[in-house]
């Protein structure tokens, strides 16, 4: 998995690219970035997979100065984190994390 960020010079935003790639994604048929800047609704950032190689990628416009919680819903049943994350942080159900932003 990977996070690439963007930012914006005349706005307070940044363009902040998921990626899931290939030897992950090959597997799946579909894949969403959830979290908290989203309400965790799976289907607001559906990804877009890559034809040609398997991965999963969206572009999402985030405000900067924010720290987020996020993870990845493949298939709609399995969560995955971002191992790349500036953080992760054990859910309010003490039986998983979440990936963590920090813009």
């Amino acid at each position: 998995m990977s996070v690439s960020k963007k930012y914006l010079k005349s706005k307070p935003i940044c363009k902040v690219t998921f990626r899931v790639p290939a030897e992950t994604g090959r597997d799946y048929k579909t894949a969403s970035v959830v979290g908290d800047f989203n309400n965790w609704d799976h289907n607001a950032n559906r990804m877009k997979k890559l034809v040609k190689d398997g991965s999963f990628s969206i572009v999402v416009n985030l405000e900067k100065d924010t720290e987020y919680q996020f993870r990845y819903l493949l298939d709609g049943n399995e969560w995955a984190n971002e191992v790349e994350a500036e953080k992760h942080i054990t859910t309010h159900f003490g039986d998983s994390q979440n990936s963590i932003i920090v813009l």
